[in-house]
């Protein structure tokens, strides 16, 4: 399959710099990108990989001006990329199957329009599917679930008891939610699980990644805000409750009760202590230790975090620190002759003057 870049440059609506009869057979990112295929270049600093490429085209925002080579102008360059590279590759559609005969569904549950449930998907007591929801193999949604429309839950996820999921969300392979929570009395000197009542409740147009984890609520729900993204490998304590549009990097990790505003971007490994608030438009660096709660617009780094602000001085200070211990060293020791010194001129003076005496 190929293309003029003419013809890229109007799938995208870009303005071409370079020769239009350029023929294009591929496109791929700027570590990969071979002759006869367009890459992008999201940022003037890419400029000298980009020289020393094979490739033959480039997608560049309004403010990069590559030289050397054509180039299509767009103000999104990802978006404009993605309409490119789905063309080269087309992604693979599924047609719709139904529901499978090998599939386990009790038949108490409610299953909607259009819905695909896959061979050994288990579909318990009560559980109930809006219209075109897709259940893939092995995925097992317990009793008293209930799926919006268009949701999609990939193999071998876990729903537990009442969870709630919002249109159009996506649970993605191995992710477990509404297990119990991790919360223990020691009685007698056994540890005892304690109240499991709650459920977990996922807004619309969430999207978790696999294998992570979200534990039910203790009494009320653990609440996802609609419109949140978690990544791979997070874990989300119970009775947490997360704002609109989140962003969680992989393997964040968040411990019971916690909070988030709208719009709060937690990094990879950010670990988060229980029962903290954490505002609107917040930042949490990746790997940071979050001890305490974080006001909105605020950027927390570290560990333990603290305020970007107040971070970054302590850090200028720390990789002055061999030269200052050199500078305490040299200051020891002249400490040390003026005191020596010193002591010199005092035993002196309090020696008696011989020649007076005779």
């Amino acid at each position: 399959m190929r293309m003029t870049l003419s013809q890229i440059a109007e799938l995208v609506e870009g303005e071409l710099t370079g020769n239009g009869e350029l023929e294009i057979h591929g496109a791929t990112i700027l570590r990969d990108v071979q002759e006869g295929e367009i890459t992008l270049a999201d940022d003037e600093k890419q400029a000298e990989r980009l020289t020393a490429s094979p490739a033959s085209a480039v997608i560049v925002p309004p403010d990069f001006t590559p030289e050397g080579i054509a180039y299509i102008t767009v103000p999104h360059v990802h978006r404009a990329f993605t309409a490119i590279a789905t063309h080269f590759q087309p992604p693979r559609t599924q047609a719709r199957t139904g529901i499978s005969p090998a599939a386990h569904i009790n038949p108490s549950a409610t299953i909607g329009a259009n819905v695909d449930i896959h061979p050994s998907a288990s579909v318990g007591e009560d559980v109930v599917l809006g219209d075109g929801c897709t259940i893939h193999s092995g995925a097992c949604l317990m009793a008293g679930t209930v799926l919006g429309p268009e949701v999609t839950i990939f193999p071998n996820a876990v729903l537990y008891e009442d969870t709630q999921v919002g249109a159009r969300s996506v649970i993605h392979a191995g992710a477990s939610i509404g297990a119990y929570g991790f919360g223990y009395d020691t009685v007698e000197g056994a540890h005892q699980r304690g109240a499991q009542l709650g459920r977990v409740e996922i807004g619309d147009d969430v999207e978790i990644g696999a294998n992570t984890t979200i534990d039910r609520g203790t009494y009320g729900p653990t609440t996802i805000g609609d419109g949140t993204k978690i990544d791979n490998l997070v874990m989300i304590g119970h009775n947490c409750r997360l704002g609109k549009h989140n962003i969680l990097c992989s393997q964040v990790g968040m411990a019971g009760s916690c909070e988030t505003g709208d719009y709060v971007v937690m990094g990879g490994q950010a670990g988060i202590k229980d029962h903290l608030k954490i505002g609107n438009f917040a930042k949490v660096a990746a790997t940071s230790s979050l001890m305490t709660d974080v006001p909105d617009n605020a950027t927390y780094v570290g560990t333990p975090a603290m305020a970007e602000r107040e971070l970054w001085p302590i850090i200028a200070s720390q990789k002055k620190l061999p030269e200052m211990r050199k500078m305490l060293k040299r200051l020891s020791r002249k400490v040390d002759e003026l005191a020596a010194q010193a002591s010199s001129a005092q035993a002196s003076s309090a020696q008696p003057d011989r020649s007076e005496a005779a």
